[in-house]
């Protein structure tokens, strides 16, 4: 549950901050009569995402136990640690020019046919979004026992509507920066466990026979099969019966992923003048902010 909340409040908070510049920017030309467009292409996108997520469930279940259900959850478990990796690089790198871009195909979609236009930008934008969540949430179906998850996904959608709306209304009181550094960094924490999940099947299938000895046994104390055992695993790539390659894989993943990304977002701040407190730059930084639609970060309100 805790897995699937994170994902979907990171996933719904990213995708309702590309609506609400589309709308915000769209307020702001006076083209309101495009705000159909842009709900009717993130409903199609909603719709495909869901009945393709519902699909491969439903198609992976008829090889339940079956050597063909380990490739196909290993190969999830892989994709989802790749493009949970990619996602969180990607948005640091670009969350800065987001809003200017999605303003400049805005305008080229109004340049053009813009109902066509709007719509396919808000589902390429949603279904980005959609899609990253479905594999995410297949590789949490897979990695654990599965409770909880429906309940998690909808809390955390819940909230990140909430949060989306907060800052579509408020704008500067909310730091979406922070959130996305701190959400960011748990969820490398999330993909070092699923990459350890997809060690354990490559293991077991016998295309990784090497360091297999298990290194301790825990299951007696803290079961990966018990509810709180399950919430660890899911969520920290907690394993009762770890082999060497998994704690190798583990360690070296999140060492080397948390200190790149933490050493590349201090280096992306902008450098303090000299003499300046950081309180003072704090106020400064305030003052100087530009319009709410220039950067995520501080998407502002129409009121």
């Amino acid at each position: 549950m805790l897995a699937t909340f994170v994902i979907f409040l990171r996933e719904g908070i990213e995708g309702g901050m590309i609506v609400a510049i589309l709308l915000s920017y769209l307020a702001q030309i006076g083209q309101r009569r495009h705000f159909r467009d842009v709900f009717a292409g993130v409903a199609a996108a909603m719709v495909l995402v869901l009945g393709g997520g519902i699909a491969a469930y439903a198609t992976l279940k008829t090889y339940a136990g079956s050597r063909t259900q380990t490739i196909f959850e290993t190969f999830t478990f892989l994709l989802a640690a790749v493009v949970l990796t990619y996602m969180t690089f990607w948005m640091r790198t670009h969350s800065r020019t987001l809003a200017k871009t999605l303003r400049a195909k805005t305008e080229a979609a109004l340049d053009g046919r813009a109902r066509w236009g709007l719509g396919l930008l808000s589902f390429q934008a949603v279904g980005r979004e959609g899609l990253e969540t479905m594999v995410f949430t297949l590789a949490i179906v897979f990695a654990s026992s599965g409770r909880g998850v429906i309940a998690g996904g909808i809390a955390g959608l819940a909230a990140s509507m909430a949060v989306s709306w907060s800052v579509y209304r408020m704008g500067r009181k909310l730091n979406l920066g922070l959130f996305f550094t701190v959400i960011g960094a748990l969820l490398m924490v999330f993909a070092a466990g699923i990459l350890v999940d997809a060690v354990e099947n490559l293991q077991q299938l016998g295309w990784l026979p090497f360091l297999t000895h298990p290194l301790w046994n825990t299951s007696g104390a803290l079961a990966e099969s018990s509810t709180l055992g399950d919430i660890f695993h899911t969520f920290f790539g907690y394993a009762d019966r770890p082999t060497v390659l998994q704690l190798v894989v583990y360690v070296v993943y999140l060492a080397s992923a948390i200190s790149f990304y933490l050493r590349r977002q201090g280096a992306s701040k902008p450098p303090r003048p000299s003499g300046a407190s950081p309180a003072g730059d704090a106020l400064g930084a305030s003052a100087r902010q530009p319009s709410p639609l220039t950067a995520p970060e501080t998407l502002g309100s129409r009121g």
